[in-house]
């Protein structure tokens, strides 16, 4: 090996005619445009676009010098292009209709955008890169923010066994559609100074902005903390969240850009609350509190696990290695800052990242209804004393970004009658769904074969993998992460009976299974080895088939051509689930526990489900009960469905349920839907309260946290004294009133709010749907003694209770978030 070596890059050369593809080539909405895609398909052919993994900026370098000059002069390719490119610029330049200092952070570990761009891992990656694809649509102020992983998650590959194994293929930034700022940061860490290269992925109109640690000037160690997304051990993760977090913010202020919002997907980047925090100490010349105040106004705390297991949790000797210079720059001891990630009722030697997120924003959200109310019973503990309802957790529904994962026949049947099924005909629609169907089997049997000569299986093997699955038989998909949750094999509890169903004679059905472990689970390769074993009996070969390697692409095949969509999580463990919506807008059908969203999604005029929504105690009960429901279904109401055909031949009841869940679903559960919401729920309030907290430098930031203050030092001394109802009987329509003795201790009015909290009751005495509603001061009784008035509700009738409360006011404060306090009389 030479002592030194020196680098350079080498670009192609493309004639001044051809010059719009680069731009095309470097900005990832071709990822989700047709038109686009396909000229570059046209511009190498199939064969190299494939052996590119569809990467066009490497494509442009593979491309022969004569092919190019050819194309230079090529009236009909020149066409395409102009009128791609011409799309393309309008598209950049439409302007934005969102407020002029609205601009946004978006921080994620992980971003599935392209699968070229290996830095995503599943769902929650995918989410990310369908965030920014739909603000890019909505001309939305965003920049997101992540890593740039050397050799991001793992490439799947089974084993003779079925058993799962990784492989990390290193990845060549400079063949990536991506490029390199002019920008280094820096973080410290002990004993030493971490850099990172800034590169830049252009995402339609928004900028995503990655980390890169593979740099000469960091020590060997040092260089891999961005090699792999999720590997490593504990002092990788931490490593990993600190530059996210606390590296990503000082990459956009090197990029002269600083965010009035930040979102943060998940809590690997909470630590970004505390860099903003020293930011304002140390430019503003605020407290910690103030700072901290002033910050967490402008915070979006997006969780996604329903357990707290999945939450990340660092040890107290590994925050004190890595925080205790930075706790001194915060203002603060080291215990302090330990307490701003401590769970009330967990593990103090722990700090939990979500702990830390939700302490630093002042708006938090699950990403479904179910979840939503998942998490605030999970985080109740820490607003003891509040109905669960009232724990100040919102939920954001997922969505998908529709445009990603549409296929083309779809999308010009679609647009040629006004972007909508209801009125595409019957026979229309069965022809792209066979279509998309054979499509879908095509490239299945070309992949496996693929996958079995690469590994040097027998031509028997190989020749088997080339006739898998048949283009007429109602195919059903199963693809997402291999957790224990989501019951992989649930499928295969009754084997006999799935033989029965895939065997029919005249209502065959087949299966086909994809999806990656973590590296770690093996309870998870596990259920991927008894399917892959499964796939092996005589009865089931070539029509329940596992394929390896799941990733976006893959995805794109099997949501744009199976028929249904099945997801049988154990229930209430999926947080949203996107995969199902995918086959939504193609025309599948979801077969799904009613869990995630398709718990708020479903009705029976739109798919299947599996169970009511039962929770169960027993989960191998759980586990039969719903997987009879599975066979039941398929076998009575799914498949006699779909092969019942009219005198043409067409399925017209199965094609009613298809468009009608196209109609319902497709525009609720899109990502245009999600981002417009989380804009006008969180994003602008959040800029319009920090934007109020900053005024007069900060006065009412400092404002707020004295009487936050005063409030805890007085709450004490806070107490229902007495309540007075008028009456125990009333007609309904009838008033009442009630009247409430309350001792504020050394608070005043101004600083609570004292209201009746009335609903009616069970046979235990537990409100229902009680509602809150506030009492009006109606008398100083002295000694900080005030006397409320109000009046009973009668709106309906029967048993009915009430209570008083006191809780803190005010108008700068997002209560009960940010001070949990509240007295029961």
């Amino acid at each position: 090996m030479p002592a030194a070596l020196h680098t350079y890059t080498v670009t192609p050369t493309l004639p001044a005619r051809l010059a719009p593809l680069r731009e095309l080539a470097y900005n990832l909405r071709w990822s989700w445009d047709h038109a686009t895609r396909d000229l570059f398909l046209e511009l190498g052919g199939a064969a190299l676009w494939e052996s590119t993994e569809r990467n066009p900026a490497k494509l442009l370098g593979l491309v022969a010098q004569d092919r190019l000059n050819e194309l230079a002069s090529d009236a009909l390719f020149l066409g395409k292009l102009d009128a791609v490119y011409s799309e393309f610029r309008s598209y950049l330049e439409r302007p934005s209709p969102w407020p002029e200092d609205l601009s946004i952070g978006y921080f994620s570990a992980e971003f599935g955008i392209a699968e070229c761009l290996p830095i995503y891992s599943g769902g929650l990656g995918v989410l990310a890169g369908d965030h920014l694809k739909a603000a890019s649509d909505l001309a939305l102020p965003l920049v997101g923010v992540g890593f740039l992983y050397q050799r991001g998650y793992f490439r799947q590959s089974l084993n003779a066994d079925g058993w799962q194994m990784e492989n990390y293929p290193v990845t060549d930034f400079y063949a990536l559609p991506i490029e390199p700022t002019e920008h280094k940061i820096s973080v410290e860490f002990p004993g030493r100074t971490v850099f990172a290269q800034v590169w830049k992925a252009q995402v339609g109109r928004i900028p995503l902005y990655l980390l890169d640690t593979n740099l000469t000037d960091n020590a060997e160690n040092d260089r891999h903390i961005a090699g792999n997304l999720y590997g490593g051990d504990n002092e990788t993760r931490i490593q990993q969240e600190i530059l996210l977090g606390i590296g990503g913010l000082r990459a956009l202020e090197a990029l002269g850009k600083r965010p009035k919002v930040c979102h943060m997907n998940e809590g690997h980047s909470a630590f970004l609350a505390l860099e903003r925090v020293r930011q304002l100490k140390e430019e503003r010349g605020l407290s910690f509190d103030e700072a901290a105040q002033a910050a967490a106004a402008s915070h979006l705390f997006t969780t996604h696990t329903p357990v707290p297991a999945g939450f990340d949790l660092f040890p107290t000797d590994l925050m004190l290695r890595y925080f205790s210079d930075y706790a001194g720059k915060l203002g603060l001891s080291f215990d302090a800052l330990m307490e701003r990630g401590r769970h009330p009722h967990g593990d103090r030697d722990k700090f939990n990242m979500a702990v830390l997120a939700f302490r630093s924003a002042r708006h938090v959200n699950g990403v479904s209804k179910l979840h939503g109310a998942v998490s605030r019973e999970m985080a109740s503990s820490v607003w003891a004393g509040f109905p669960e309802s009232e724990v100040p957790i919102g939920s954001v529904t997922n969505g998908i970004h529709t445009n990603t994962f549409l296929s083309a026949e779809m999308a010009k049947l679609l647009a040629e009658h006004g972007g909508s099924a209801e009125n595409v005909s019957d026979d229309a629609l069965w022809a792209v769904r066979n279509v998309r169907r054979g499509k879908l089997i095509e490239w299945a049997r070309a992949y496996a074969a693929g996958k079995c000569e690469k590994r040097g299986a027998s031509d028997w093997e190989t020749d088997q993998a080339r006739q898998i699955l048949s283009p007429d038989v109602l195919t059903i998909g199963f693809a997402r992460r291999f957790a224990t949750y989501k019951r992989g094999d649930l499928l295969l509890r009754d084997i006999e009976r799935l033989k029965r169903l895939v065997n029919h004679s005249d209502r065959p059905v087949q299966f086909v299974f994809a999806g990656k472990a973590h590296p770690k689970d093996d309870a998870g390769k596990e259920l991927i080895r008894r399917i892959v074993h499964a796939t092996r009996d005589d009865a089931l070969r070539g029509k329940v088939v596992f394929l390896e390697d799941y990733d976006i692409n893959m995805a794109r095949y099997l949501v744009q051509g199976v028929d249904v969509w099945l997801n049988n999580p154990r229930r209430p463990m999926e947080a949203s689930g996107t995969s199902g919506m995918k086959v939504v807008p193609n025309g599948g059908l979801n077969f799904s526990v009613l869990d995630g969203w398709w718990a708020e999604g479903y009705d029976p005029t739109v798919g299947w489900s599996i169970g009511r929504g039962e929770d169960y105690a027993d989960e191998s009960y759980q586990d039969h009960v719903e997987a009879v429901d599975i066979y039941e279904t398929l076998e009575h109401e799914i498949a006699p469905l779909y092969y019942d055909r009219d005198s043409s031949g067409l399925p017209t009841r199965w094609l009613a349920k298809v468009r009608a869940s196209m109609v319902k679903l497709a525009p609720v559960y899109s990502t245009s839907r999600m981002v417009r919401e989380y804009a006008e729920t969180y994003y602008i309030p959040a800029l319009a309260h920090a934007a109020t907290l900053a005024e007069d430098d900060f006065a009412r930031a400092r404002a707020l946290v004295t009487w936050k203050q005063k409030v805890r030092a007085a709450w004490g001394g806070v107490k229902v004294e007495a309540v007075t109802p008028e009456t125990d009987h009333l007609a309904a329509g009838q008033t009442a009133g009630v009247s409430a003795t309350v001792c504020l201790g050394g608070l005043t009015p101004s600083d609570v709010t004292v209201q009746l909290y009335a609903g009616p009751i069970d046979a235990d005495r537990n409100l229902l749907q009680a509602m809150p509603a506030a009492l009006a001061v109606a008398e100083d009784l002295g000694d900080g003694v005030w006397r409320y008035a109000g009046t009973l509700p009668s709106d309906v009738s029967g048993r009915l209770g009430f209570s008083v409360r006191v809780l803190p006011a005010h108008a700068d404060a997002v209560l009960p978030q940010e001070l949990p306090l509240i007295v029961w009389e």
